[in-house]
């Protein structure tokens, strides 16, 4: 670019002298990046006619490319300045929760006010692997529940929840203060459905301790969850926002954890760049400031 730009000056101008002005060098500068540029092609740009500058052919050939590419450039630079002060865009996102969807949309009330421009599309194929959806480039925003430490990733720290054991208030487990890994070997579990290595009750509790639940079922919807530990089918383990209507009905009896308590720390992540569009940066700071409902 530095060199096509060099050509266009000189042809521009007439002269080493006044192109050097133009492009802010020296003339011994800018007649050393000439004689570099000609070296490179193994070709006389320029014949000197006194002071002035006459193309050759090979010299015509650069200087036509050099208005096409240079003007082209220019263009994508000032369409790529313009997109990132813009109010319009596309925000793709995920989390790595489908209970996390439960309180998005209140969230996106919220941004969407501010940003009628911008679509906000949720990615729901990529909830359980947001952070190679944003590696592939197929999210611009992912929320997870640890920091993303990936050199091509950039991230924020948004709020924190807890998970607690959520059952029916007349299971025998309702009454207790704290649950330990040794109440749940006769428990039925009920798990989203995923491998249990990404579990946060076997890895953290259960595996450590060397328990095993008389039964483990994996179910793919909260609402299916919730009605199943209604019914007495089962224990599972929830964000307490995300029961907290079926328990202030009563329907439904949580108990926390462990007595330090299984606690999430969610982040947002999103793809590394100089700088990401103002309309991002400004739904990370909505998510962090509203967070999931009663936390």
């Amino acid at each position: 670019m530095r060199h096509l730009r060099l050509v266009a000056a000189v042809v521009d101008t007439g002269s080493v002298t006044a192109a050097a002005r133009v492009l802010h060098l020296s003339q011994p500068a800018l007649s050393h990046q000439l004689r570099d540029v000609e070296e490179r092609l193994g070709a006389e740009l320029f014949q000197r006619q006194g002071r002035r500058m006459v193309l050759t052919g090979a010299g015509q050939r650069v200087l036509d490319a050099a208005r096409k590419v240079v003007a082209e450039v220019e263009s994508a630079e000032a369409e790529v300045s313009r997109l990132a002060q813009s109010t319009h865009g596309l925000l793709r996102l995920a989390t790595e929760c489908y209970t996390a969807y439960h309180w998005l949309p209140s969230v996106l009330r919220r941004f969407s006010a501010k940003h009628a421009g911008v679509e906000v599309r949720i990615a729901v194929d990529a909830t359980r692997r947001p952070v190679e959806a944003l590696l592939s480039g197929a999210l611009d925003l992912g929320i997870v529940s640890e920091p993303v430490r990936h050199r091509r990733l950039a991230g924020a720290p948004l709020f924190e929840d807890e998970l607690v054991a959520v059952m029916a208030p007349d299971h025998p487990l309702a009454k207790r203060s704290v649950l330990h890994a040794e109440d749940f070997a006769r428990e039925h579990v009920l798990l989203y459905s995923i491998p249990l290595t990404q579990s946060t009750l076997f890895q953290q509790v259960l595996v450590p301790a060397g328990v095993t639940p008389s039964r483990v079922s994996h179910v793919e919807l909260t609402e299916a969850m919730v009605e199943l530990t209604k019914a007495g089918l089962g224990v599972a383990l929830l964000a307490r926002w995300a029961v907290a209507p079926e328990l202030a009905r009563g329907t439904l009896a949580a108990v926390r954890v462990t007595r330090r308590g299984l606690r999430r720390h969610w982040h947002a992540a999103w793809p590394r760049t100089v700088r990401p569009p103002p309309y991002l940066t400004a739904f990370v700071e909505l998510l962090a400031k509203a967070g999931p409902p009663g936390r």
